[in-house]
């Protein structure tokens, strides 16, 4: 990360200050203890096959199976903290810069950190919801109840229940296209911790009147962003609302 790429961001944000919608994926999440999903070794989807554990067809197939590494994998995301990027991109939100944030990311930490338009494109942890009644609980409620019963069930019909995120199969949730209605909006959308591979949310980049990208390794939009900037989320953005003076 160079001062130089700092300033550039800091005056595109300026240029267009109150039209700029942010877009961030699990890079952002990363330093705060959890793991993305794709870096070679340590993503989660070196270790499983989320096809195989985590999608709709072994929510119900394998429906034991599917509880089991859910919990697992998805369980310690819960108590999570925000950290400096997600707190500065709300500092953002605040002083009028962007005005709203949409994210693959299911942990709620733009929440968490004070964001107030989030677009969750990817759904959420924070309940699931009853296949058969529709009734939502908070996801710890549901949790708690493994391993005592191997699917947490309905406390009012008894019928299983599932996240409300988006798995594997899934259709996109209505956010996806209030996602695409607020970059079509926006004058600059800023990519944070993405790599910009997983369809159709990648898509969202090549929308964009202006484009920034803020990320740990290039990307496949690189070379259409006006500022590309490698480094970590909460170094840069920190580094942006210094520049600011936020």
């Amino acid at each position: 990360m160079q001062q130089s790429e700092v300033q550039a961001l800091a005056n595109l944000l300026k240029r267009h200050r109150g039209q700029a919608t942010v877009f961030t994926g699990a890079g952002i999440s990363t330093e705060s203890g959890i793991p993305d999903f794709r870096s070679p070794g340590t993503g989660l989807w070196s270790h499983i096959d989320p096809m195989e554990y985590l999608s709709v067809d072994a929510l119900y197939a394998r429906p034991h199976n599917f509880w089991k590494y859910f919990s697992k994998v998805f369980g310690p995301t819960l108590d999570a903290q925000p950290n400096a990027g997600h707190i500065a991109l709300a500092a953002l939100e605040n002083a009028g810069y962007i005005h709203t944030v949409i994210t693959q990311n299911i942990d709620g930490l733009h929440q968490k950190a004070g964001a107030k338009k989030v677009l969750e494109v990817h759904g959420h942890l924070r309940t699931v919801r009853c296949n058969s009644c529709g009734r939502q609980y908070p996801m710890k409620e549901a949790l708690a109840q493994l391993p005592k019963v191997p699917v947490p069930r309905c406390d009012d019909c008894g019928h299983s229940v599932r996240p409300d995120v988006v798995l594997f199969g899934d259709m996109m949730p209505p956010a996806f296209t209030q996602a695409l209605q607020a970059v079509e909006q926006s004058q600059l959308v800023l990519m944070v911790g993405s790599s910009l591979t997983v369809s159709p949310a990648n898509t969202l980049a090549f929308y964009a009147s202006h484009l920034a990208i803020v990320n740990r390794d290039p990307t496949p939009a690189d070379g259409r962003a006006d500022v590309v900037v490698h480094g970590t989320a909460g170094q840069v953005l920190t580094a942006v609302t210094e520049e600011l003076k936020l």
